[in-house]
């Protein structure tokens, strides 16, 4: 599926605030003074009521209909429950909400207060992700994680006496100290939790990290020694997919499962293309352009991941047109990231048999490695493919108009998915 000029709008706004840093994490996320919580509000509510304004500068489509909003970090249950009020009311202002609008905000298990439970209440919030990460203590310990089990057990019955049902669990496979029983047994208390959907990342040690640096100079503070090895983590993730499908926790991406009718809306129009706009610290947008041209541009912009830089009202630091090329290239490597893969005749109608005549050179080529599968006009990943999935994205990028070019070739070795999540 691809965006349409009909869409509705998804809103992402990104609270960088945390009580404490995970060691694997190297997001724009940090301990900053709760002084600094108002100013940055502050600061996202001057840029929701000039959002019109800038797109109407930058010859941008801005649906007034948001359909999806998610408040991600860092850890937005932090701020003060008026200053969570204050950025729906300021939303409400300028967008009109669908009916059914999805509306997710990302929580520390712990980090909860009720005043903070009763304002998202009061929002109309109705999805929340907790950042669980693993059920086992020492593990979450180790992380940097301030939460234990019987904590998040406890935020889960809270939030559905709240009337939030809606709520999604992370885990990472491979965190320091992490077994093939210990991940086993966070498995089975996450099935014990009946939760509609969960997400499962395979851990990407960046050397930007605490835990990274620490691996790059074989230190031990931060336990770096205990990361397993990648065929473990492998290991653990095809474990992960058998273990939630059986208690009705079908995978549809790459580290995302879900009861039927549970999906992330807001995460699928990333993976499908459909426009959102992203507010605050190492925020991306993508917003079409307003024209009635078939083949319209597509706008991508991300913020600086400088608060200061931020607080001080700057432009965004990356702006990028895409062509039709971009766009296409795209299509794919983002598509393919979703179990139901992507219709080659649809992306075809789109783009046309120019385009597309690369991109099926390369899925030929992937599909005699074992990467992807090719039924009728639709490609998906096999599960090698999925565990190769970054080699296999790589491989759509910088295609052109068919022109008798050779086939890309493929790389090897593990590609973790995705980058650990807070």
């Amino acid at each position: 599926m691809t965006g349409k000029p009909e869409d509705a709008l998804g809103v992402y706004i990104s609270i960088p605030f945390c009580r404490s840093k995970c060691t694997y994490c190297n997001f724009a996320s940090g301990v900053y003074p709760a002084s600094d919580h108002a100013r940055y509000v502050r600061r996202i509510v001057e840029d929701i009521a000039a959002a019109g304004t800038w797109a109407a500068r930058m010859g941008l489509e801005l649906p007034r209909t948001v359909d999806t909003i998610y408040l991600g970090g860092g850890t937005p249950s932090l701020l003060a429950p008026e200053l969570l009020i204050r950025l729906f009311d300021t939303l409400r202002a300028e967008f009109e909400f669908a009916p059914n609008a999805e509306i997710t905000v990302e929580c520390a298990p712990g980090q909860l207060a009720d005043p903070t439970l009763a304002a998202l209440v009061a929002a109309g919030v109705n999805r929340v992700s907790l950042g669980v990460q693993s059920f086992i203590d020492r593990e979450a310990a180790v992380s940097g994680r301030l939460h234990n089990r019987a904590v998040v057990l406890e935020d889960l019955r809270r939030l559905r006496a709240a009337g939030i049902a809606n709520l999604n669990v992370d885990l990472i496979a491979g965190l320091a100290g992490q077994t093939f029983a210990s991940w086993q047994e966070s498995l089975a208390v996450l099935a014990q939790c009946e939760v509609p959907h969960a997400s499962l990342y395979m851990l990407e040690v960046d050397e930007d990290s605490r835990l990274g640096r620490e691996m790059l100079s074989h230190g031990a503070r931060y336990h770096a020694e205990l990361v397993p090895g990648d065929d473990a983590i492998v290991r653990m993730y095809a474990e992960a997919i058998e273990t939630l499908g059986r208690v009705g926790l079908a995978q549809y991406e790459i580290s995302n499962f879900c009861r039927p009718g549970f999906e992330s809306r807001h995460n699928l129009r990333y993976w499908q293309r459909r426009p959102y706009l992203g507010l605050g610290l190492d925020a991306s947008s993508m917003l079409r352009e307003a024209s009635s041209k078939m083949s319209r541009r597509v706008l991508r912009t991300t913020t600086t991941s400088d608060l200061q830089a931020f607080l001080q009202r700057p432009d965004p630091e990356e702006t990028t047109w895409l062509s039709s090329e971009q766009q296409h290239e795209e299509t794919w490597f983002l598509g393919l990231r979703l179990n139901r893969g992507v219709d080659g005749s649809a992306v075809e109608d789109e783009f046309g048999p120019e385009l597309v005549a690369s991109a099926l050179e390369v899925v030929a080529s992937l599909a005699e490695d074992g990467l992807v599968t090719l039924e009728g006009s639709t490609v998906r990943l096999t599960p090698h493919g999925q565990l190769l999935s970054n080699d296999v994205f790589q491989e759509f990028l910088d295609l052109r108009p068919h022109c008798g070019a050779q086939p890309a070739q493929n790389s090897s070795g593990v590609a973790r998915s995705v980058r650990a999540r807070l």
